[in-house]
């Protein structure tokens, strides 16, 4: 887990380096208005979190796995009318005896890209949303890490923001097409309704799931997540912090059990 963390750690100064070029004015916006903006998946806003999973009770040897997730957003303005925004989800695992007796692994997983197109503004009735393609890619440097498989799907996005609070879904659907003939084929269906409250002085509290079915397996897996975030701002650079916890109320018989954490930082790029 130390190899993780400090794998992690060394890249964060050239990844905030590089968006810093992207970078805009804070004092332009209100703390509550960007920490509102973290809640919209698709908000005209550049964002790098780093956010740490750890969870246990993997197989019948009680594995650990803890997962560093890379997830850059980057907005595009394509015209007046269009945005395209970027979304991509690379984790850096390390789990031990996740399959049994299976020993440590620590490497890349695979990697989710997605492309949401959405109109600049909401409807008229308040809503936001996109729609576009996701690609998982088999970047996992072990088997037991990644899938070895290339899929892809479609992908969506609705929510509203009334106030303080943000609800909606986020969902996609993903089939493989490609990759190692020996590994199982994937079609598997994810959805992420979520709510959240952000107040004046940039507390958000959010509730969601992030369940996944499984057609090859006829499984669920149905993390249910708590968590706290606070934006805050370190040399003109907002930064939000985010700490929490999770309940998987159902997950495949090797999968994890109980109760797992979450924690972030995640970097702001005002445009």
């Amino acid at each position: 887990m130390e190899a993780l963390m400090t794998n992690v750690a060394s890249r964060m100064p050239l990844v905030v380096a590089a968006l810093s070029l992207w970078a805009g004015t804070a004092s332009a916006q209100s703390s509550e208005e960007l920490a509102k903006k973290l809640s919209n998946p698709i908000a005209s806003l550049i964002s790098v979190p780093f956010q740490f999973n750890y969870d246990h009770g993997y197989g019948p040897e009680d594995g650990d796995k803890a997962t560093m997730n890379i997830q850059p957003v980057i907005p595009f303005s394509l015209n007046e009318d269009w945005n395209l925004i970027s979304r991509t989800i690379l984790p850096v695992t390390w789990q031990n005896d996740i399959a049994g007796p299976s020993g440590t692994q620590f490497g890349l997983g695979d990697t989710l890209q997605s492309f949401f197109l959405s109109p600049s503004k909401p409807t008229e009735s308040g809503l936001v949303w996109g729609a576009g393609p996701v690609f998982l890619l088999p970047t996992g440097t072990d088997e037991l890490l990644g899938s070895g498989k290339w899929g892809a799907g479609p992908t969506v996005v609705v929510l509203k923001q009334d106030g303080p609070w943000t609800y909606g879904m986020l969902g996609n659907h993903i089939w493989s097409f490609a990759g190692q003939s020996d590994r199982r084929d994937l079609s598997s269906t994810f959805m992420q309704p979520f709510i959240s409250y952000t107040t004046k002085d940039a507390w958000t509290f959010s509730l969601n799931t992030e369940s996944t079915y499984d057609w090859e397996a006829n499984d669920w897996s149905v993390p249910i997540n708590f968590a706290v975030a606070k934006l805050i701002t370190i040399d003109k650079q907002p930064i939000s912090l985010t700490a929490g916890i999770r309940y998987w109320a159902a997950a495949p018989d090797n999968g994890p059990e109980g109760l797992g954490f979450r924690v972030a930082v995640t970097f702001l790029f005002p445009k």
